[in-house]
């Protein structure tokens, strides 16, 4: 597609597998990107594509009023502007133009980061992509952003390009904690998956018998819980724990009895032995006949 004069250009810094499917997106829709990467030969089929390719960070951001920085951490950002924003000559290059970074980091850092840009006159919107990078710009693609609702809605048209745009609110520090904890369930699930395969697989039984089945019944398990997400959210909140079918005593019965077979086996047992003692703090705390929904109050932080 050729670019008009209504598709606004887009710098794009970092190009990691993530970096590089946002660019070629956003070059197929027309939009004139401008990238950078401290490997320039990462840009070579983007620039094929038709992005250009800038000698320097600051020659990038100075491309486009939109630049998405696709990184390790927000220490990378430091690390490739700072140098040259020190420079007189460079020190005004990001004021006025608006910063998304769909880096990972904490949200106390997205905090910081945000202020960061608001002292050198950048407006800064945090992000979270959730989907590896061959999904990018596919309709299961969608990422998480909070920030200035302004900047957010002018530049969604643009976001959209990578996937579906989920507005979380002002505090930079939301997207990013959304992120971490839905990455928290996606590894806390892989390493759950791993064990259990190392598991079966002491016993001499291929991963191949057990795999399948095991993602089966990952798969069933939101109808395990029964109440539902919305229901089990407010019980969470109001702190009830009724304790009519699986109660922490019985969970934890079951919770002991994997750590036993772990040890038996030879698996390691560090995620067993976390898990176990989510079940005997609770019990400690007279949550014994309460449902399993009670780990969460010796799980949540203090007040």
């Amino acid at each position: 597609m050729t670019p008009t004069a209504d598709l606004s250009p887009v710098t794009v810094i970092g190009l990691g597998p993530m970096g590089r499917a946002m660019a070629a997106r956003l070059i197929a829709a027309g939009h004139p990107v401008t990238v950078w990467n401290r490997t320039p030969s990462r840009a070579a089929d983007l620039v094929a594509a038709g992005a250009t390719l800038a000698p320097t960070p600051m020659t990038a951001v100075a491309a486009s009023d939109l630049t998405i920085f696709s990184l390790t951490d927000y220490q990378a950002m430091y690390d490739i502007l700072g140098p040259t924003l020190a420079d007189d000559e460079h020190r005004d290059v990001l004021a006025g133009r608006v910063i998304v970074n769909l880096s990972s980091d904490t949200p106390e850092l997205s905090r910081v980061a945000s202020d960061w840009a608001a002292k050198h006159g950048a407006r800064f919107l945090t992000g979270g992509v959730m989907v590896p990078a061959p999904v990018v710009g596919t309709p299961d693609a969608y990422v998480f952003y909070s920030g200035p609702e302004d900047v957010f809605e002018t530049h969604e048209p643009v976001l959209r390009l990578i996937g579906e745009p989920r507005y979380l609110g002002v505090d930079p520090g939301l997207a990013q904690l959304f992120y971490q904890a839905y990455l928290d369930v996606f590894l806390s699930t892989l390493s759950s998956l791993l064990h259990a395969t190392a598991l079966v697989t002491s016993a001499g039984v291929p991963a191949a018998e057990f795999l399948p089945g095991a993602l089966t019944f990952l798969a069933g398990v939101p109808a395990m819980i029964g109440d539902g997400a919305e229901e089990t959210a407010r019980r969470l909140e109001a702190g009830e724990h009724p304790g009519d079918l699986s109660t922490v005593l019985m969970m934890g019965a079951t919770a002991d009895h994997i750590l036993r077979t772990s040890e038996q086996a030879g698996v390691d047992l560090e995620l067993p032995r976390a898990v176990k003692s989510h079940y005997e703090r609770a019990v400690a705390a007279g949550h014994g006949t309460s449902d399993w929904t009670a780990l969460y109050e010796v799980i949540k932080a203090r007040d």
